[in-house]
């Protein structure tokens, strides 16, 4: 394998035919020095359509056959949730580099076996979370290194749909194959913005409720979807809201949804409180002009600033900056960990609505659970 030197081609394999793995291919293919030598999926028509499309010489139908060959760097886990955790840990252990869609898995003692594989094994493990690569939330993340907002002591950060089930009966809305539904689907998103904008604040505890009000009726679906059917039952949620206390006294506000009767379309962002000024980013229907305002005081009045802004860089940006931290061989520094503290958030607000109190991020993945974990998995 290439990976120890930073001269000789990083040679990539993608798991997955979805959005996500045809958007890494996209990538890859623009980062020079690296080249998709291997794809894997179950349909094969897909299979021919993008190893032709994308160049991609060497096709597998199962993700075992793709990790077989000994000529990988670098593995994209581009699956659904359930297949995070063997496929990663299994490329990890081979000496693969890691790329995994979001969210690293559907469990935070699935998520600290992957992030137990890096460690071990030494290599970069990285989280696709794309939206932080938008131009708005880069322009804001500058802006609050300035000092500008202050202290933020209260965030908002919502995904709110009104009809968007994404596929109903496929593996979204599987329990035991996706781990959840909006809030680790969509919500995990719009945490991610809003623990990077506050530059990865400690939770303490967190306090949610899960609905799934309009899914189980068949109602809410996205028009045209034809996910593969798995399942005839709607097992998950179809709205979560969390409120998460913070270690330095500050707290967020957590929403997400797949389904409500509301103004909603398919729409996401952050809203941040500080001492000094705030922010609002609200995106509509994927949109990325306009879409940024900062609030503060112009010679004591109330002023409203809205930047100029570029779409930003998304998967690309991801890719690259995966790609530039391979490179760099510091390896130890991109164990996962920020991908693993998500999946942990994520649990507590799952337990919380199950036991209907607050939950403490101490109580999600106890020693002797992590142990175990690492033993099933052989890590």
């Amino acid at each position: 394998m290439n990976s120890s030197n930073p001269v000789a081609p990083l040679r990539v394999g993608v798991v997955g035919l979805g959005f996500a793995g045809e958007t890494h291919l996209k990538a890859y293919l623009q980062i020079p020095g690296v080249e998709v030598v291997a794809l894997a999926g179950l349909e094969e028509a897909k299979l021919r359509q993008l190893g032709t499309t994308y160049g991609v010489p060497h096709l597998y139908r199962d993700w075992q056959d793709l990790m077989a060959r000994d000529d990988l760097d670098i593995v994209s886990v581009c699956t659904p949730n359930y297949l995070h955790a063997p496929i990663a840990i299994a490329a990890l252990d081979l000496g693969r580099h890691v790329l995994c869609e979001k969210p690293l898995a559907r469990t935070a003692a699935e998520a600290e076996a992957i992030v137990a594989a890096a460690r071990r094994n030494r290599r970069v493990l990285q989280v696709a979370f794309n939206h932080r690569m938008r131009g708005d939330v880069q322009v804001l993340k500058r802006y609050i290194a300035a000092g500008s907002l202050g202290r933020i002591y209260h965030a908002k950060a919502s995904w709110m749909r009104r009809y968007g089930i994404p596929g109903m009966g496929s593996w979204f809305t599987s329990k035991e194959m996706a781990g959840g539904g909006p809030l680790i689907d969509l919500g995990v998103h719009v945490l991610d913005l809003a623990l990077y904008l506050l530059d990865e604040p400690e939770v303490v505890s967190v306090s949610a409720a899960t609905y799934a009000e309009l899914g189980p009726r068949g109602r809410g679906a996205r028009v045209g979807d034809d996910k593969m059917q798995v399942t005839t039952a709607f097992e998950v949620e179809d709205l979560a809201t969390a409120f998460l206390r913070l270690r330095d006294g500050g707290t967020i506000l957590l929403e997400a949804s797949w389904a409500t009767y509301s103004s909603a379309g398919d729409d996401f962002g952050v809203a941040l409180y500080g001492s000094e000024g705030g922010a609002e980013i609200k995106v509509r229907n994927y949109n990325w002009e306009d879409t940024l305002r900062i609030f503060t005081d112009v010679a004591g009045v109330p002023a409203e600033i809205s930047p100029r802004l570029s779409k930003g860089e998304g998967h690309l940006g991801i890719v690259r900056d995966f790609i530039a931290a391979i490179r760099s061989g510091d390896w130890v520094a991109h164990d996962g960990s920020g991908g693993l503290y998500r999946a942990r958030i994520i649990d507590a607000c799952y337990a919380s609505a199950l036991r209907g109190r607050e939950v403490a991020l101490s109580e999600i993945v106890a020693p002797s659970q992590i142990a175990a974990t690492l033993e099933e998995t052989g890590a």
